[in-house]
């Protein structure tokens, strides 16, 4: 997939249209950005390039109309559509007056969304088609590295949000290299001399995770010696990572909420807020979804952390980029253990290819790392562990009586002995005279 030029912000705090919006315009290889109120939307205008505005019109504490407004003022020249289950004249007439381009009421279809965004994008004159971002089908991006089409549309995201503050949220099997696209996103952006601080939620216990994440005061709590600044505070004007997100408590999600909303943090023991100016990229190898519906994760943090969403693809659905990474790893560990490039044999690599990877790349890399210690000049079939190899599936044996199995056992333990009834008896445990009088019947 090769993602559009525009980037569209839709803002509703209906949280099933903001998902079908979402879906709908990401079926057609537009990039978006998501936020649930109107403070969140501005936020995102502040740092990013947006194409078009989809919003709805009635939104608590500040409606869709004063958005309108702070667009049209502020963004003069990005289109606007309106989204709305309240249609109304008087709405129109305002959402007119507002240069609103166009007014959809729901419930809509999705060719009608489809031609409305279409009609609401402005038409470039004398523009030559854009080009296509071009990673020549074997990049290596801040470390990660792959030629297969789901690894390009990462990098893709990648680069649409590595100059801007929006919130991302990376999700992915264990082992995927969530942290990597985390690094990526900092360092090949504009912040890269801003500080990169990561904060692995499940490696600290839930009492210290908070003073952690937002600081404390001296005496806030036995042991707190001294004012301590926490991570939001050490992240400031870069990049703060949030990795294991879903392990974080329902106490501490309440607490990361509101300093995204507010943008300010409060230490531990003391009142007075501290404002931070920073990007949050969260990570989890967790269902979100699924703990929503169990309430062990908030829904509304749920969508703060997500404005944009980079799922990483397992290593069995980019089998194009095994050699690639194969070769990364045999490099590495080659100079460390040999002081010499180490090559792997065809055989040993289409081993490698078809295997299923359930642990990922860091399986792949503790794979070929221990490979390289055990071969001496180059990795062949023998250097590759046996779970890996083609294995046969015997059928189970038929079920059969006690009397059976002793009897087919007694037989093999002979085979084994070569008939040495002494031998046999002793490695049965039973005497010469009962092996003999077993053999009879």
């Amino acid at each position: 997939m090769q993602l559009r030029r525009e980037n569209i912000l839709i803002v509703d705090d209906d949280l099933n249209i903001l998902e079908l919006l979402q879906r709908h315009l990401n079926s057609w290889d537009y990039h978006t950005y998501r936020a649930v109120s109107v403070k969140e939307a501005v936020s995102i205008l502040s740092d990013s390039s947006i194409d078009l505005l989809i919003t709805d019109l009635k939104m608590p504490e500040i409606d869709g109309f004063e958005l309108l407004k702070f667009v049209s003022e502020h963004y003069p020249t990005i289109p606007k559509l309106i989204v709305t289950g309240f249609p109304s004249v008087q709405d129109s007439l305002a959402a007119i007056k507002s240069g609103v381009i166009e007014y959809l009421t729901k419930p809509f279809t999705k060719e009608e969304l489809k031609t409305a965004v279409i009609k609401a994008l402005p038409i470039r004159n004398n523009e030559e088609p854009p080009k296509p971002l071009n990673f020549n089908n074997e990049t290596t991006f801040n470390e990660i590295i792959g030629k297969s089409e789901k690894i390009e549309e990462v990098l893709q995201l990648i680069d649409r949000v590595k100059n801007n503050k929006a919130t991302v949220l990376v999700t992915g099997e264990s082992g995927t290299g969530k942290e990597l696209v985390a690094r990526a996103i900092h360092y090949s952006g504009k912040f890269s001399n801003a500080p990169f601080i990561a904060v692995n939620c499940g490696g600290i216990p839930e009492n210290l995770l908070e003073a952690e994440l937002f600081g404390y005061m001296k005496g806030a709590f036995t042991g707190a010696d001294k004012n301590r600044k926490g991570a939001f505070q050490a992240a400031q004007g870069g990049t703060l990572f949030l990795d294991e997100i879903g392990n974080a408590s329902l106490a501490v999600q309440v607490r990361l909420l509101r300093v995204l909303q507010e943008k300010e943090v409060v230490r531990i023991g003391s009142q007075i807020p501290e404002k931070i100016d920073l990007r949050v990229v969260a990570a989890t190898n967790s269902n979100l979804h699924e703990m929503i519906k169990q309430q062990t994760f908030r829904e509304d943090l749920y969508y703060r952390l997500s404005v944009v969403e980079i799922d990483v693809p397992p290593l069995r659905e980019r089998v194009v980029d095994i050699p690639l990474l194969v070769d990364k790893f045999l490099f590495k560990y080659g100079i460390e253990y040999k002081d010499r490039f180490i090559k792997m044999d065809t055989d040993a690599l289409e081993v490698l290819k078809r295997y299923h990877w359930p642990g990922n790349i860091r399986e792949l890399e503790n794979v070929i790392q221990r490979a390289v210690i055990m071969c001496d000049k180059k990795v062949s079939l023998s250097n590759v562990p046996d779970h890996l190899k083609y294995t046969l599936d015997f059928p189970d044996e038929a079920l059969t009586t006690l009397a059976n199995m002793e009897k087919n056992y007694i037989l093999k333990v002979l085979r084994a002995t070569g008939n040495n009834k002494t031998k046999a008896a002793e490695i049965l445990q039973i005497t010469r005279k009962t092996l003999r009088e077993k053999l009879k019947d």
